[in-house]
């Protein structure tokens, strides 16, 4: 262990702490994904006919308004986390409370009779998840290694895909919209305890907490792109992907329904969910693995995004359900690759110790943003401008914009 929050990390973890920080990353994203894969499509359909608006405008505004709070939230808890002084540490408080807050939101949205306060529980489950997922990710610069940090973030990785396949189990098995969140709810508290009980966070010395003034501390918010170049083309790399993802996955169970007339389309966002997962977890610790092995980031990054695209390209031209499995299946082997090598690349280009929480939060704007733009740019689409074959021939080339982008960044090989 380091012995102060601000020292860079020598130490290599072990498996004990890489498991636990896992299993609360898969706690936390049973509370996102277990909503977004079924139950808020689910209200959306029983909502609209009182609203006059369809089922895909409905769902599209519930989760832009969510990534809306993601977006601030996340960042903001980062740069609290950051600052905090704690006995128990920087991190884990936020991770507890956020766990805590998750929890109840989604005791909110099972109890949802209407589209507000649908709206209202979705916002609170993304403004609490946030504050711990903004901890779990700042926990891991400020412990592991960089050359440890590829096979970390694979793990991470893991744990992101797991938490999906764990969140839309739950959600279909549990008989009924408000039991799905319930069982959500209590996965999501179970998952973060073994972390939080058993594993020791690092501390900030309160002489090394920086002035408070609410002018700096929204200022901090602002990573100018002329002075940290790498900063800013990794991000905007990881929101174009993002983005590309987001646009499939978003309308996923009305494209079986509507366009593929599965018989039941429930089970099959189940069953590509876990085509997707079981390819995933084939690459995403091995690609992290071999990217501390060999030193290198960016190809793995790149080539990674340039599947993805290849594979989202392929949907717009194979709307069959053997298509959507092969798809689900390369996008998975794409998709490990890229978030255990992406997470490295970005904790390599983060510009300095005291506020890695905070930086990694403005990082994963670049995760939330995508919910908010995709809602927006996806309705019209298949509304009114060609369907599900151009939305993702739109998505194709987001991705593949920003896998090129890759090369732009000069200071990470």
């Amino acid at each position: 262990m380091t012995t102060t929050a601000l020292d860079e990390p020598l130490e290599r973890v072990g498996g004990g702490w890489t498991a636990a920080l896992s299993l609360s990353n898969v706690a936390i994203w049973v509370g996102w994904y277990g909503p977004l894969q079924i139950l808020l499509a689910r209200q959306a359909e029983d909502f609209a006919p009182g609203t006059g608006m369809s089922k895909e405008t409905l769902l599209a505004w519930v989760t832009g308004v969510g990534a809306v709070v993601s977006l601030f939230a996340n960042p903001f808890f980062g740069a609290l986390s950051d600052r905090t002084t704690a006995r128990r540490g920087r991190r884990t408080p936020w991770i507890v409370a956020g766990a805590a807050g998750g929890a109840l939101s989604l005791l909110v949205l099972a109890g949802a009779g209407g589209l507000w306060l649908m709206m209202l529980g979705w916002c609170l489950v993304q403004l609490t998840l946030n504050a711990s997922f903004a901890a779990v990710t700042a926990a891991v610069p400020d412990r592991v290694p960089r050359l440890q940090r590829g096979s970390v973030g694979g793990w991470l990785g893991a744990a992101q895909i797991l938490g999906a396949v764990t969140g839309t189990g739950l959600a279909t098995a549990a008989g009924g919209i408000a039991a799905g969140y319930a069982a959500c709810a209590g996965f999501v508290v179970a998952g973060v305890l073994p972390y939080v009980l058993r594993y020791e966070d690092v501390r900030l010395p309160p002489a090394d907490r920086p002035a408070w003034t609410w002018r700096s501390f929204l200022r901090g918010f602002w990573l100018s792109p002329r002075r940290h170049p790498d900063f800013g083309w990794a991000w905007l790399t990881r929101f174009l992907i993002n983005l590309s993802n987001a646009l499939v996955i978003l309308y996923l169970l009305y494209y079986l329904r509507d366009r593929l007339h599965h018989d039941d389309p429930e089970q099959g966002v189940l069953i590509l969910t876990a085509v997707n997962s079981v390819t995933l977890l084939a690459t995403v610790v091995v690609g992290g693995v071999w990217s501390d092995r060999v030193g290198r980031r960016k190809p793995f990054v790149k080539w990674s995004g340039v599947l993805m695209a290849a594979a989202t390209a392929l949907l717009a031209g194979w709307q069959t359900w053997a298509g959507a499995i092969v798809v689900a299946a390369l996008l998975g082997v794409a998709l490990g690759v890229f978030m255990s090598v992406d997470f490295a690349l970005m904790t390599d280009v983060l510009p300095k110790a005291l506020d890695r929480g905070k930086d990694l939060g403005v990082i994963n704007i670049a995760n939330a943003l995508p919910q908010v733009a995709a809602p927006a740019l996806a309705a019209p689409v298949v509304t009114h401008l060609g369907g599900y074959r151009v939305l993702y021939l739109v998505a194709a080339v987001l991705g593949l914009a920003g896998a090129v982008l890759v090369g732009r960044i000069k200071g990470v090989e």
